[in-house]
């Protein structure tokens, strides 16, 4: 499941005022988001962030590593969306679930034009042991386990299958966003966890 696409591009007015790791990342995310991981190399990326291949190996071991990296940043603004969701519904998990769809829902218009990066990455990275795969395979289980979470705090007699049958919706939401075969995907998505839930849980009840 992913909740977003890629963060707001800050190019070209912030870029220059940016540290230079976060510079980096901030062009290793262009790049990667446009052309893919692995038609990008490092000197790609140095000319982009306007610097050089050296300061680059200064601050990431390798690309792998840069790539991890990259990532990790958005793996935690995926989870940040969990968080803000708790917040804006306290005590109210059937809310939370559909604030955490409507998050995705919102986010899908940009991953029509640029594809989700971690479906991106995965395509691109069949090796499981690559520490970029590693990193979206454990955003992937927690964000399960915290949906699961959610489904057994808003009562349903069985969590994980709950949450198993919100999560291909939402990916393959996703999915279909990105390869343009579902026109009001976003729409459709609401509609499909809400009758999720009242089908397990029943209309507008929380617990």
């Amino acid at each position: 499941m992913e909740p977003t696409a890629a963060r707001p591009s800050r190019r070209p007015e912030r870029v220059a005022k940016l540290p230079p790791r976060e510079r980096i990342l901030d062009a290793a995310e262009e790049l990667f988001q446009r052309e893919g991981i692995r038609r990008v190399g490092v000197q790609a990326i140095a000319e982009r962030a306007e610097t050089t291949k050296m300061a680059i190996y200064r601050h990431f071991e390798t690309k792998d590593e840069l790539v991890a990296q990259w990532l990790r940043i958005i793996a935690a603004d995926y989870q940040a969306a969990f968080d803000r969701a708790a917040a804006d519904h306290p005590g109210r998990p059937r809310e939370q679930i559909l604030g955490l769809a409507r998050f995705i829902a919102e986010g899908l218009p940009r991953i029509s034009h640029r594809g989700c990066p971690f479906i991106n990455s995965l395509a691109e990275l069949p090796d499981r042991a690559h520490p970029a795969r590693q990193v979206v395979e454990e955003h992937k289980a927690r964000q399960t386990r915290r949906l699961t979470g959610m489904c057994a705090a808003a009562g349903l007699p069985d969590p994980e299958q709950t949450a198993a049958e919100i999560t291909f919706v939402l990916e393959g939401a996703q999915v279909s966003t990105q390869n343009g075969s579902v026109d009001r995907a976003g729409e459709r998505l609401l509609r499909i966890v809400e009758g999720i839930l009242d089908r397990h849980l029943g209309p507008a009840r929380d617990r």
